[in-house]
């Protein structure tokens, strides 16, 4: 994308402002649910109803303010919430620990395999995919990674979760499957402990652009997301062969939760444990239709779990 276009497309989103200006303490003096207000209307030009939320991205607003258990934040620290997960679904699920970090000048990168990736626990995008160790950049990649360890995710969007996680680096062992070609990404939606629905998340780094399919229990099209000229029987091919063993493993994992996310990657026919997620989108998802947010939105019961 060219640098004209990046510029019109912040120019013509001002959500992608306020979060730039948002995750650097601009409005750090803004409590909780007036900044969440302030957001809402740039993203959908309507005003937040915490009274009576009764759509999907409402929901989410509501239990930001409203949801708020001290262990939430072991469940986001993607270093943390890998021993919580094992104990529930055995460690052969997680993907393998090289190392964890305060400081990036503390890795040894010779002790490292040839291919590896670094992640910032603590936030959303500080990651760095290394697939050849020689040609690595060091220095963009201390850079990203120190920017990130700067940061608090939190005061983006008021994840309350992120607040107190402290900023650490890890290294995981880098994943692929036999084709080479990139993982798809199974984001298991789980409403008051029961699994739901399954988000496909197929070709994220292509030319197309990320998009987004959601299948039901029974790998049926669920049509929460608009696109043309969709070939169900492309989606069949993505369907995994134990995708009932998926579904139980986020019905292990969503007990207690009015909505949580189960996100799962499925390699060479192996399930592996990616992250827990609380607030798609921070809750701010316009992918959606209207009509999806309101279906999701009902499947939400609040004050249960």
């Amino acid at each position: 994308m060219s640098l004209s276009k990046k510029i019109l497309k912040i120019l013509n989103n001002p959500l992608i402002i306020v979060f730039t200006l948002g995750r650097n303490g601009w409005f750090n003096w803004m409590d909780d649910s007036s900044y969440l207000n302030m957001l809402y209307w740039c993203v959908f030009h309507k005003k937040l109803d915490l009274d009576n939320p009764k759509s999907y991205n409402e929901k989410l607003q509501w239990l930001k303010l409203h949801d708020r258990k001290d262990y939430y934040s072991d469940l986001v620290d993607k270093y943390e919430v890998k021993r919580i997960v094992s104990n529930i679904i055995g460690d052969e699920y997680i993907i393998p620990t090289l190392g964890v970090w305060e400081r990036f000048e503390d890795i040894d990168f010779s002790k490292l395999p040839q291919k590896f990736v670094l992640k910032c626990t603590h936030d959303s995008g500080g990651i760095v995919i290394c697939k050849d160790k020689d040609l690595l950049n060091l220095k963009a990649a201390k850079k990203k990674i120190n920017k990130s360890l700067k940061s608090n995710f939190y005061w983006q969007s008021r994840e309350w979760a992120y607040k107190n996680i402290r900023p650490r680096i890890i290294a995981e062992v880098y994943m692929s499957d036999d084709s080479g070609k990139e993982l798809n990404d199974y984001k298991m939606m789980c409403f008051n402990g029961k699994f739901d629905n399954t988000m496909i998340c197929v070709g994220r780094y292509s030319e197309q652009g990320v998009r987004y399919y959601h299948m039901d229990r029974d790998w049926k099209f669920l049509p929460y997301v608009y696109y043309e000229n969709i070939d169900e029987a492309d989606l069949e091919d993505l369907k995994p062969k134990n995708y009932e063993e998926m579904i139980t493993i986020a019905e292990k994992l969503c007990v207690g939760f009015p909505h949580i996310r189960v996100d799962l990657y499925n390699i060479s026919g192996k399930i592996y444990f990616g992250e827990l997620t609380f607030f798609q989108s921070g809750g701010f998802d316009n992918d959606f239709t209207e009509d999806a947010k309101m279906i999701l939105g009902d499947k939400i019961v609040l004050g249960k779990s």
